[in-house]
């Protein structure tokens, strides 16, 4: 099965907590042409405490006081909806949302509350998605959306929804499949397109997906890349412990 959340995060991004929010002042007065309306000075006030309280949020989350953080993001968040809401070609608050979100999930995983993650993921993707098309050679964040995908797919298998399951998959493995391609001895990205597979190979009609994914999971052990949750992966496909 794919990484947990926390894990996830851990893995995707290790030792580099999300970038700081911007500066409202400094996003707003940007391209003033472009933007779709200007925020109140209530929503200025607001978002630069969000700043604050997402910053208080990720220092909480590094000591491993996980309800704090979500204390702190859950507060964060409103705010920064607005700012994007307001002008979503913002790049900066987009991207802030989208670790915003992402950060708070992590948070809420650690706590093992699984029903706030997978909301905090849906409304997740689409600016994950603006994200990674913004940024297309930051491979950091391409592990952090096909990661999500495959989240998703696995709580649609869990509701008994291939038929949902199956484009959350298909997208993570397009995604990570250009992750290894460009970084092939990427030990992340390599764990990442293999949980997309093994997620994938549960509901695609297409031809191969198995075999791909049991042929990858066979050399990720036999090169010591592989992570303990796809080794468990695919020692049930394969009906046997895989050998070392």
């Amino acid at each position: 099965m794919p990484l947990a959340p926390a894990a996830l995060a851990q893995q995707a991004t290790p030792d580099a907590p999300p970038p700081e929010a911007p500066p409202v002042e400094d996003s707003a007065a940007a391209d003033a042409a472009a933007v779709a309306r200007e925020l109140t000075p209530a929503e200025i006030a607001a978002f630069n405490k969000a700043v604050t309280d997402f910053t208080a949020g990720q220092a909480a989350q590094q000591r491993g006081d996980n309800a704090t953080a979500v204390a702190k993001y859950d507060g964060a968040l409103p705010a920064i909806r607005t700012a994007v809401e307001a002008d979503p070609s913002k790049a900066d608050n987009v991207n802030f949302l989208a670790n915003a979100l992402y950060a708070d999930a992590a948070a809420y995983g650690a706590l093992g509350q699984m029903d706030k993650v997978i909301t905090l993921y849906a409304e997740a993707v689409p600016h994950w998605r603006k994200v990674v098309e913004a940024k297309p050679t930051d491979l950091a964040s391409r592990n952090i959306l096909a990661g999500i995908l495959i989240q998703l797919g696995n709580q649609n298998l869990r509701d008994h929804d291939r038929g949902g399951a199956d484009p959350f998959f298909e997208e993570a493995v397009t995604i990570a499949r250009q992750s290894v391609t460009e970084q092939p001895d990427d030990a992340v990205s390599k764990n990442v397109l293999l949980a997309a597979l093994v997620g994938s190979s549960q509901t695609t009609t297409q031809e191969g997906i198995r075999d791909e994914a049991i042929a990858l999971g066979k050399r990720m052990i036999a090169d010591g890349s592989i992570d303990a949750t796809n080794k468990g992966s695919i020692e049930t496909m394969t009906g046997a412990p895989a050998a070392q």
